[in-house]
């Protein structure tokens, strides 16, 4: 005797919200070879988060609602996303920019290679840095506060309750200021070294005018800097945990925290 399979609109719905506001997060949460990897494997990434999130699944009556109130839902779903996104993003953007600063300065920018993550021409020093700032993304544990961060969000904030209002675009200025402060903090100290070698091969080149120094400046500049980085590298995930300390507070004010 066959039997009806029962679909239950409430789930249904429930569903497709929750799927809306991680896919918008997803897209920019800096996960190392998430956007060059296949379509499908990034929306079963999602969907597998969202079924993970099954326990904190809004409960929404699908009665009464007609399909202009779920399309407001589907938009609100997706400000939030991009937003929670956005502000995780800028963490890794900070170091990117530092090193595009840092990479200009010590001649790095001469040399470039293939991006992993968008396939077109990228300087080496940015690449290296960035593949160092993802691998850092889990190192120092900011998965986990995304994803308990978007576990309070359907508690906080409930299917169409949110709204892009003056403070979310106050936090999104501020994180955007931020990422600028942390760039520049990355890359003045190796900048500031930069200039003392500038200034000493000026100087010998003012004792010793046959010297050919500005032959000899482009290499010993480069070399510096890379002992310098590898000399650092070890410092990179504390300053990687101080810009998320700064950023993850801005995201639970958006959150309504």
């Amino acid at each position: 005797m066959p039997t009806e399979l029962g679909v239950n609109t409430n789930v249904i719905l429930s569903f497709l919200l929750v799927l809306t506001r991680v896919g918008g997060t997803f897209a920019f949460v800096p996960f190392p070879g998430l956007r060059t990897g296949p379509e499908m494997s990034r929306v079963v990434l999602a969907v597998l988060a969202t079924w993970c999130l099954r326990p904190v699944w809004p409960t929404v009556d699908a009665t009464n609602v007609t399909f202009g109130v779920v399309a407001m839902w589907v938009l609100a779903e997706a400000s939030l996303g991009v937003t929670m996104g956005l502000l995780v993003g800028m963490l890794v953007e900070s170091f990117q920019m530092g090193a595009q600063i840092l990479g200009l300065q010590a001649g790095y920018s001469y040399a470039s290679t293939i991006d992993p993550t968008t396939q077109a021409d990228s300087g080496l020093l940015i690449i290296m840095i960035q593949l160092m700032a993802g691998l850092c993304f889990f190192i120092s544990g900011v998965d986990h506060h995304v994803l308990r961060a978007m576990a309070r969000s359907f508690e906080r904030l409930p299917p169409g309750a949110f709204t892009l209002n003056k403070s979310v675009v106050d936090v999104v200025i501020n994180a955007g200021t931020s990422m600028f402060a942390t760039g520049l903090r990355i890359a003045l100290p190796v900048i500031a070294f930069l200039l003392m070698i500038d200034l000493a091969l000026a100087l010998l080149g003012r004792m010793q005018p046959q010297l050919q120094l500005i032959s000899l400046a482009f290499p010993v500049k480069m070399l510096a800097t890379m002992v310098l980085l590898a000399s650092i590298a070890a410092l990179l995930p504390t300053l990687f945990q101080a810009a998320a300390a700064r950023s993850l507070p801005g995201l639970m004010k958006v959150l309504g925290g």
